[in-house]
């Protein structure tokens, strides 16, 4: 597998620019389910879900262009044909949000059969709310030999109520609405950018949805959708991500093609433990480092409050601020797997049940440590920007699922950082893969 070798102590000076919201591509990419027609994705990021996913959708009959292809970063896809309406277990155990193809899979065809996901390293993400909304829109639902299958003449509008706020389970029942008989009214929803992302596109598509962004959305259901070409938003986690990068190694960093819309609350926590922010236009954030940083306490939640997805590299951050910091995370149960490692490089940092107390500022050391996930490998890379001498972050796969050519721009930018190849990458790859 394939490894990062990261020489710390380099201000980060110059412009980055972000690529599109991995967690925007996937759902728009199931959406294209939904139709007939050709969908044209702008702006898809170059990671490793992104090709699951078009895996998932070519296994099920559709062609699908690989973004690699162009210079716009451009997805086709062509789902005229679904000949095989079932999303198999050596696809979906790769990627959780493999599950989003349910919905509209029981939307287009009558029928879904989708692999149940297994355990996840930062927690479990169960999708019985998924099935119960399809249940209560008429789904016939049925779980055996590891499979989830849904059948439906034709879905029925339905009052749903999340019992808790859910971003993937809002999205695979508002493509699951989209056709269905008559009204859907939906509420305690997501209101998440990437669902405001999924809805313009389905919009576009000849939907009618309403309330997107709030705790209500409203879907009147049609007979059909057609095809659309959309621009997926930049991702907002990428951004916070080069934001941190910015300041904790004292540098002077434009980020550039976001949304600082979407970035309110880590731009807020940014401004509160001593870093320099201001949003430069439309699409570009500033960040300023070289003062003290002093410790400030973050609260995970759902959108619009700090991200789940930014706890592990702001806790990075608060390693090397005066004082203590608090972080406490509220989304899943089992995400401060990092904290082991950021000890390794010499963190002071205690765990108890769901918060994390963080002493600093901390000599951060050069170590070999270990990615467990997508978001404390970036945790790991931020550290080591900072560490004495050269850390060798193992396992940089999870990365790659979600940033593109990460060590790249930072490289661009100031950074003293490596790939490297293993010999024996494709025998530990295989094994990946089989986990």
């Amino acid at each position: 597998m394939d490894k990062f070798v990261i020489r710390g102590g380099n201000p980060l000076v110059g412009t980055v620019r972000i690529s599109g919201a991995k967690n925007s591509a996937l759902p728009c990419i199931a959406a294209a389910i939904l139709t007939e027609d050709d969908i044209v994705l702008e702006n898809i990021p170059l990671v490793r879900d992104m090709d699951t996913e078009r895996r998932l959708l070519e296994s099920m009959g559709a062609a699908v262009q690989r973004p690699e292809a162009n210079a716009q970063h451009l997805m086709t896809i062509s789902c005229r044909s679904l000949s095989d309406p079932v999303a198999r277990y050596e696809i979906v155990k790769t990627m959780r949000a493999s599950s989003l193809v349910l919905g509209p899979l029981v939307a287009r065809t009558g029928m879904a059969r989708v692999a149940m996901p297994g355990g996840c390293a930062i927690g479990g993400r169960p999708i019985d709310l998924h099935l119960k909304g399809l249940e209560k829109m008429g789904a016939a639902i049925t779980q055996e030999h590891g499979y989830i299958e849904a059948r439906a003449e034709r879905l029925r509008g339905a009052h749903i109520v999340f019992d808790k706020i859910t971003v993937t389970g809002t999205e695979d029942l508002l493509m699951a609405a989209v056709m269905a008989e008559g009204e859907t009214l939906m509420e305690n929803c997501a209101r998440e950018p990437e669902v405001c992302d999924l809805a313009a596109l389905l919009n576009a598509m000849g939907a009618k949805i309403e309330g997107a962004g709030t705790s209500t959305i409203r879907v009147h259901g049609v007979t059909s959708l057609h095809g659309a070409h959309y621009r997926i938003n930049p991702d907002r986690i990428e951004a916070g991500t080069f934001l941190i990068a910015g300041a904790i190694t004292g540098g002077d960093l434009i980020v550039a093609n976001c949304d600082p819309a979407h970035l309110g609350a880590v731009i807020a926590k940014l401004q509160e433990a001593g870093a320099r922010v201001d949003v430069l236009g439309g699409d570009s954030v500033r960040v300023r480092g070289g003062g003290k940083l002093q410790g400030a306490d973050i609260s995970t939640e759902e959108y619009p409050g700090f991200p789940t997805d930014m706890q592990a590299q702001y806790m990075a951050l608060a390693t090397q601020a005066e004082g203590v910091s608090l972080v406490t995370e509220n989304i899943f149960e089992n995400r401060f797997m990092h904290v082991q490692e950021l000890v390794r490089m010499g963190a002071n940092i205690k765990v108890d049940a769901k918060t994390a107390t963080v002493r600093g500022p901390a000599r951060l050391s050069s170590a070999a440590v270990m990615c467990s996930d997508l978001r404390a490998s970036a945790s790991l890379v931020l550290a080591a920007l900072v560490a004495e001498g050269e850390t060798v972050i193992d396992r940089v796969y999870h990365m790659d699922r979600g940033y593109e050519h990460i060590e790249q721009k930072l490289s661009s930018v100031g950074a003293q950082i490596q790939r490297l190849g293993n010999l024996f990458a494709p025998r530990e790859q295989a094994a990946y893969m089989a986990d």
